[in-house]
């Protein structure tokens, strides 16, 4: 437990100092905001400060900070390590400057800012790439949230709601309207309701950990990790055996990737304009993006600290029988076609810490939110992508025919891919993994953007520029090692080494040669 509350103290430590470093180099001011001198009635509206950050705290949760720290725990205590750097120096970071990016150019999308700062063909690339991504994002959060929900009905006594293909019609209609209408008339209303019901959850959770004091891996002892390892039913017997994904991929960059919203994520400087839209002020930038970051590590801390204790100390035997254990585990067949394994997935942890923990009302409360945060997230990242694809055309959207002139080909390719994603038995993983690079490659090209505008404005690019080069070599170093890619792991350090000397070499020639002048805010 002492690694769990030195982590809690550092995010809070972090929001506090580095936030307020962070926050003085971009100088918020009382300057007029989009969402006051903009106002559309539709995307363009001030919210209360409070719904705002509710709003933003769910957009950008999704299932990462809960299924991507139950897999990254699979890695170790490091994943500790990861949550609360990661989310200080770089995803917080990464969050409110986009944000505030947004805030300063009439709450432009992505593509647009990332067009402005690294040129007309880096615009065009993100334009497609982001695209695809929030696409993608749409139909992994369909898919996981009907999962979860699927599991709370019996087939027996309920056979209609135990099918998944029942929520995921009724998620993905949901999804339709709510990308639609003004962001005030659904998203301003529920969505906080929703971020709420989220963190009583989490906050249920962290009382959980502090009454039952479970011993829990600690940073001193991640050397030996033989003690890292599930606690799993092997051949019908209570053992431990190897998880397939630590046998299969390298700690590094993997678990990188594998918790990408509880850290840094690209995703995130897609939802920022939705709610630099929405701010009143620029001074409440910080609690807002910044802020929102932090909460989101809490989540994550708590959960990879509950799957910790779940997976390696034996944790699921309160909560299954041994009579019942196989009926809730995956089986994984490893690469020697002998050994198979059984083992929980992060739906699963999800329903049965949440029910035997919480009770019958607080699990329930906090299965609503875990679904309600992959729902929230899937319906702002296409509304994202709607205003995308308009700015990129100059389509107002201000009329109902113009939205769904956009939005009717964006749902029926993103239904397409649902539709593959549900027929392949491994489908959902493959998505997975191609959302979890594609996010990170995506904070890559922002991180970049924003350093760009830091050194143009002679400004502290240095916060931003280790965390570029960081990510920059992670996205090319997974590409090189994962097996789920060429699968070369013994190739990393040469990369680690080549994409480190590129990425400084050319920022410095880039430096040199520019001498950039300052570009007013």
């Amino acid at each position: 437990m002492i690694t769990f509350i030195i982590s809690l103290v550092a995010l809070v430590l972090g929001y506090l100092v580095y936030g307020a470093i962070v926050e003085r180099v971009m100088r918020p001011d009382d300057r007029e905001t989009p969402a006051v001198r903009l106002a559309d009635g539709v995307d363009y509206v001030a919210l209360p400060t409070w719904k705002v950050f509710m709003i933003q705290f769910l957009n950008i949760a999704g299932t990462g900070p809960i299924f991507g720290a139950i897999m990254g725990m699979w890695f170790g205590p490091a994943s500790y390590l990861w949550i609360v750097l990661g989310c200080i120096f770089a995803g917080a970071v990464h969050d409110f400057m986009s944000g505030m990016l947004s805030l300063r150019h009439d709450g432009a999308n992505l593509p647009t800012l990332i067009g402005k700062y690294l040129g007309s063909g880096a615009r065009g690339v993100m334009l497609v790439f982001t695209v695809l991504l929030l696409m993608m994002v749409g139909a992994v959060f369909v898919y996981s949230p009907a999962e979860i929900l699927k599991g709370m009905f019996s087939s027996e006594t309920m056979p209609l709601l135990s099918d998944p293909i029942v929520w995921v019609i009724i998620i993905f209609c949901y999804y339709i309207v709510a990308t639609l209408l003004p962001i005030d008339k659904i998203i301003g209303r529920i969505y906080p309701l929703f971020a709420i019901a989220l963190l009583v959850m989490a906050a249920g959770l962290l009382v959980g950990l502090f009454v039952k004091m479970p011993q829990l891996p600690e940073l001193w002892n991640m050397g030996d990790m033989s003690q890292w390892t599930q606690a799993q039913i092997v051949d019908g017997k209570d053992t431990l055996g190897v998880i397939a994904n630590m046998q299969k991929d390298p700690l590094f960059p993997c678990l990188f990737i594998t918790i990408a919203c509880g850290a840094i994520s690209g995703f995130h400087a897609t939802q920022s304009p939705l709610m630099a839209r929405c701010l009143k002020s620029e001074r409440l930038a910080r609690p807002v993006f910044y802020g929102a970051m932090i909460t989101e590590g809490f989540v994550a801390l708590i959960w990879a600290t509950v799957s910790s204790y779940f997976f390696y100390y034996g944790g699921w035997k309160e909560v299954v029988s041994p009579e019942e254990v196989t009926k809730f585990m995956a089986q994984v067949q490893l690469a020697d076609g002998k050994t198979l394994i059984q083992y929980f997935t992060a739906p699963q942890v999800v329903n049965l810490v949440c029910s035997s923990w919480l009770g019958i009302v607080g699990g329930t409360l906090a299965v609503l939110g875990v679904v309600a945060a992959p729902i929230t997230s899937g319906d702002t990242a296409f509304r994202s992508a709607r205003l995308i694809i308009a700015e990129a055309l100059h389509f107002e959207q201000k009329s109902m025919v113009r939205r769904l002139m956009i939005s009717v080909p964006m749902f029926v390719a993103s239904l397409l891919l649902l539709i593959w994603q549900m027929n392949d038995k491994d489908g959902f993983n493959v998505l997975w993994q191609y959302f979890g690079w594609s996010n990170q490659a995506l904070s890559v090209f922002t991180l970049w953007m924003i350093t760009v505008y830091l050194a143009r404005n002679h400004k502290a690019y240095i916060m931003t520029l280790i965390p570029a080069v960081f990510m920059t070599v992670v996205c090319t170093s997974f590409l090189v090692a994962s097996p789920k890619a060429l699968n070369h792991a013994e190739l990393t350090p040469w990369v680690v080494l080549v994409v480190i000397a590129i990425s400084v070499v050319w920022f410095a020639l880039w430096l040199k040669r520019s001498k950039p002048e300052r570009i007013k805010d």
